[in-house]
């Protein structure tokens, strides 16, 4: 993954053959902690949502390599997995990879790397060959809240407690996501801090 300092970035992976990377709710919990360990050192969090069998990040990048880490952002989402994949294959007894080989990421501040497609939204399907740039974020940020309805796992975002909706649009408060640079990229308005 090629990451850039001052750019927004989806980042998402899945399981392998479609298997389950969260099995309790325990497992949910262990993976945010790993998440504030290993990424929260590099950028703001802007949105994230943990599913089954995959998950979803928004990610604005502050530094690639801060002072206090010796590895870099790559690197730590590595270890970000790999750890959480070692602890999973201990408590439950299993062998082998747990998530695809490549993670992926989608700068969404370049228009040209995000390729023609749609996004599903709460508004209905997106279509991105006529958005500008700064469409990009708000509907990547629509687009993980709304990945458990668009999978029936809820019918509505704010039943999943497993995603960042609850802590914009619900009143948890979590402590994961930077809700002032939320504000500042435009993802939320004034009404949601109050």
């Amino acid at each position: 993954m090629n990451f850039e300092e001052d750019y927004l970035y989806h980042v998402y992976n899945r399981s392998n053959n479609g298997a389950l990377i969260f099995y309790s709710r325990d497992n949910y919990l262990f993976f945010l902690k790993k998440l504030r360990k290993h990424l929260k050192p590099y950028g703001s969090i802007l949105a994230w949502c943990l599913m089954p069998s995959h998950f979803h990040i928004l990610i604005k990048v502050n530094s690639l390599e801060p002072e206090d880490r010796n590895i870099d952002l790559n690197s730590s989402i590595g270890k970000l997995l790999s750890s959480y994949t070692r602890a999973l294959q201990k408590d439950r007894n299993i062998k082998g990879s747990l998530f695809q080989s490549h993670t992926k990421s989608k700068c969404l501040n370049k228009i040209e790397e995000i390729s023609p497609s749609y996004w599903n939204t709460e508004f209905g399907a997106m279509i991105n060959s006529n958005l500008d740039e700064y469409s990009y974020p708000q509907i990547c940020f629509n687009y993980i809240h709304m990945n458990p309805v668009m999978d029936k796992m809820v019918s509505s975002p704010e039943e999943w407690e497993f995603s960042s909706y609850r802590d914009y649009f619900c009143g948890r408060k979590g402590t994961l996501i930077d809700y002032d640079l939320a504000l500042e990229e435009g993802l939320i308005s004034n009404q949601v801090l109050k």
